[in-house]
């Protein structure tokens, strides 16, 4: 299978990007209902409807659920183009219809997605509210789940650029979690079905994007979704799509994400899984924070009279202006960073340091400025 062109085939054109509403998927949740496979499961705190779409009529039941934070729509991306693959008449899609049932949340937080924030209208992190389900969204989710009894969970995110596969100076492209289902996490047989699924795909993903995929920590937390339906006894896994190079729309994660939901299916569907792959899985990179998206070497700083050669990092504020998601950099620290990297890096070769205000570089202003007074930087980059 040419996952490549497949993915070129069925990408949904209509959405792009990272600011993603329920305004923009409304159209394709119209084309895709032909035979009533779309409902309306709850409401949001502003009132605004949570939909479920449901396809196949396998034996395999799969809950997948995205933009749980509303400012992390990479994953809903990919499933809308997963969702076309399920739609397109194929061999492929037809196998994936007769084997599983796909009951899919494109939007939980509608709330947060026009916001464009982590938390719902109530500021509630909804992936920590699995417990108590205080919020209309979270119970939501909880009452699909329990209705829809399925064998496989998929929790998709997006995770910021600050994480690093390991400390190899590659980002986390793709992360994934087989999350705990106790405090002492250990590993039961259903916990051991997501480990070996996620093997599956970090094998294929390794010939695309070879050490850039991310293990994200296991402590236990009844608090969040994952933990609780692995606790439950449902397979869940856990997805993040992270930062490629110079893709801050997240297209060409969007295509690894895709890549990932193809490859565990065909798997499934195969029967083409390996009943213990624990240390495959622990080999895995763990996420760190290692990453910034500027970093600027070797530069001269005046400090209280005294000249010190040193770096200073800046990092990108997504901020929604006018409809649109800017990304404005800011400064966040100065100092050796030792062990740290940039996604854009400048040696500055001893270059003295300038701005319209001073000649040491703050954290929380924005990271325009000068080096030697000629060479201009604007929001973090050389102004040409």
């Amino acid at each position: 299978m040419n996952l490549e062109e497949l993915f070129n085939q069925n990408k949904e054109a209509s959405i792009e990007g990272r600011y993603l509403t329920l305004e923009h998927i409304q159209p394709i949740l119209e084309r895709i209902n032909t035979n009533n496979q779309v409902k309306v499961v709850g409401k949001s705190v502003l009132g605004k409807p949570i939909h479920t779409y449901q396809i196949g009529i396998g034996k395999t039941r799969i809950y997948l659920w995205s933009q749980m934070h509303g400012n992390e729509s990479t994953t809903t991306k990919a499933l809308f183009d997963f969702i076309n693959v399920l739609n397109n008449g194929s061999e492929f899609a037809q196998n994936m219809l007769s084997a599983f049932t796909f009951c899919c949340i494109p939007i939980l937080n509608p709330d947060g997605a026009e916001l464009y924030t982590r938390a719902n209208a109530n500021e509630i992190d909804l992936n920590r509210d699995s417990k108590n389900l205080t919020q209309p969204e979270s119970r939501a989710l909880r009452e699909v789940f329990e209705n829809f009894n399925p064998h496989f969970c998929f929790n998709l995110h997006d995770q910021r650029t600050i994480f690093g596969a390991g400390t190899t100076g590659k980002p986390a492209t793709v992360s994934f979690l087989a999350p705990s289902y106790n405090e002492e996490r250990e590993i039961n047989e259903n916990r051991l079905k997501a480990i070996n699924l996620i093997a599956v795909i970090n094998d294929e993903l390794q010939k695309y994007i070879p050490g850039q995929v991310g293990r994200f920590d296991d402590s236990f937390n009844i608090n969040c979704i994952g933990d609780t339906f692995q606790y439950l006894g449902v397979p869940t896994i856990l997805f993040e799509a992270g930062h490629f190079q110079n893709d801050y729309s997240r297209e060409v994660t969007r295509k690894f994400i895709f890549f990932s939901l193809i490859t565990s299916f065909k798997a499934l569907f195969e029967n083409d899984i390996v009943n213990n792959r624990i240390n495959d899985y622990l080999n895995i990179s763990q996420n760190k924070v290692v990453f910034y998206d500027f970093m600027y070497k070797n530069v001269k700083i005046n400090y209280d009279g005294i000249e010190i050669i040193t770096n200073f990092v800046a990092q990108y504020k997504e901020e929604l202006i006018d409809g649109k998601i800017q990304f404005n950099a800011y400064i966040v620290e100065v100092g050796e960073l030792e062990n740290f990297f940039g996604h854009y890096v400048y040696d500055a070769k001893g270059a003295a340091y300038s701005d319209d205000f001073t000649n040491f570089p703050k954290p929380d202003q924005k990271a325009n400025f000068y080096l030697n007074k000629n060479v201009k930087f604007v929001n973090g980059l050389i102004k040409s």
